[in-house]
């Protein structure tokens, strides 16, 4: 990356009706992820590098970079994004998920404008209907 200005995180956060086990399980595994997101061959292993298949867009290659069950799991996608996504339990019942999508540029501000709007329906009604179903 050169010294472009950065564009801001794009920062969703939903309270899901759920356990936290059941949102990690929803986040964490290569056939929770398909269900809500996209196709994968994602595994919880540190460093593990797996692919997105983004359809149209092909194949993006990511690798996990930080797994903390079941609060938080990073990872690269493509060559500048970074994703990350938050649990923290509320009770028993509840919890709170904020997904951080990092690594933009001004370069890429409609992209960064067209996935904020991707983001917004995936995590706040995709998920949730995965997840509450």
């Amino acid at each position: 990356m050169n010294n472009e200005e950065k564009l801001p995180d794009i920062r969703k956060t939903i309270i899901l009706n759920a356990p936290i086990e059941k949102v990690w399980t929803a986040i964490s595994t290569s056939e929770g992820i398909a269900a809500w997101w996209m196709p994968n061959t994602f595994e919880a292993v540190l460093d593990k590098e797996f692919i997105l298949h983004a359809g149209p867009y092909g194949d993006s290659p990511c690798r996990v970079t930080e797994l903390d069950p079941p609060n938080r799991v990073s990872f690269d996608w493509d060559k500048e994004w970074h994703l990350t996504f938050e649990l923290r339990e509320l009770d028993s019942e509840k919890t709170e998920l904020t997904l951080i999508h990092s690594g933009w540029h001004t370069g890429k501000s409609k992209i960064h404008e067209i996935m904020n709007g991707g983001w917004e329906e995936i995590v706040k009604e995709k998920l949730p209907a995965y997840i509450e179903a």
